[in-house]
């Protein structure tokens, strides 16, 4: 089943609202997604109706690591200062969810609420993060495997519901350090890297067993599910070539929409309007 052109043009629209171009009101009732990444923190703002309004994208400095909230008050502060600058903008968003990697129980998935609560956002729910994406990928069956900066998570749908889902400390992180220890430099440097576009298809080859080994999770963890398509998201399933390395390796379709790291957060606001 391909990715629809609604779904990549909610995901165009809401990467156009990242500008917050204009000052503008919004009395109307808002929600905001939160996607509390090891790379970036991501904030969507939908209306009650789904349509994307806005969203903010900040460096997270490693705040989330392997679906643990390592750095509570840094990503308390970063959400913080991304609360601010939307509602500077017009945006009143009050209410909130945030997402937790597949397989995060107890009090490791609640702190990711904890963090909303701590700027004073009301938090209308949690859930797991390949979930959420399925929501803006308009799909009803198959695999959202959601690949970000420290992990990759996994969820499998059929006729509309997730049956199974589950996490695996495997993501972009891996791939820096893969580049690091080749080039002998920083790992931030390696980061730098492998998002240049100029060097992407340079270190395909050398980053290649990193993906290779993201698709042996897959594979492992769908086997006993009957699965004809996978659908990429997350961050590092920007990185041209890795959607042919996955269908290579498990031997299924794979599809990827037009710009997998804003899947989540606008899933994860959109999960506010159902609950």
């Amino acid at each position: 089943m391909k990715i629809s052109k609604s779904a990549n043009q909610r995901i165009a629209t809401f990467e156009a609202a990242l500008s917050l171009t204009e000052n503008r009101s919004h009395e109307d009732l808002l929600f905001a997604g939160v996607d509390l990444g090891t790379a970036y923190i991501v904030t969507a703002v939908v209306d009650h109706q789904g349509n994307p309004l806005a969203g903010v994208l900040t460096r997270s400095q490693y705040s989330i690591r392997d679906g643990l909230v390592l750095d509570y008050l840094g990503a308390v502060n970063i959400l913080r200062q991304q609360v601010d600058v939307l509602r500077e903008a017009g945006f009143s968003i009050r209410s909130a969810a945030a997402a937790y990697p597949p397989g995060t129980i107890g009090r490791n998935a609640k702190v990711f609420g904890n963090v909303l609560a701590a700027v004073g956002m009301d938090v209308k729910g949690l859930i797991d993060e390949p979930t959420a994406a399925s929501m803006v990928l308009e799909i009803t069956d198959g695999a959202v495997v959601d690949i970000g900066g420290g992990t990759t998570g996994i969820s499998v749908i059929k006729d509309g519901k997730v049956i199974y889902t589950a996490d695996e400390p495997t993501g972009g992180i891996h791939v820096d350090l893969v580049l690091a220890g080749h080039f002998k430099i920083p790992v931030h440097e390696a980061e730098l890297m492998k998002i240049d576009p100029e060097r992407q298809s340079e270190i395909l080859l050398l980053i290649t067993p990193v993906f290779q080994k993201m698709s042996t999770i897959v594979k492992r963890h769908i086997k006993d599910y009957s699965v004809d398509n996978i659908y990429l998201v997350g961050g590092t399933s920007c990185f041209p070539g890795i959607d042919t390395v996955i269908e290579s390796e498990t031997g299924l379709s794979v599809e990827r929409p037009d710009n997998p790291m804003l899947v989540t957060p606008l899933g994860i606001a959109l999960s506010c309007i159902t609950n």
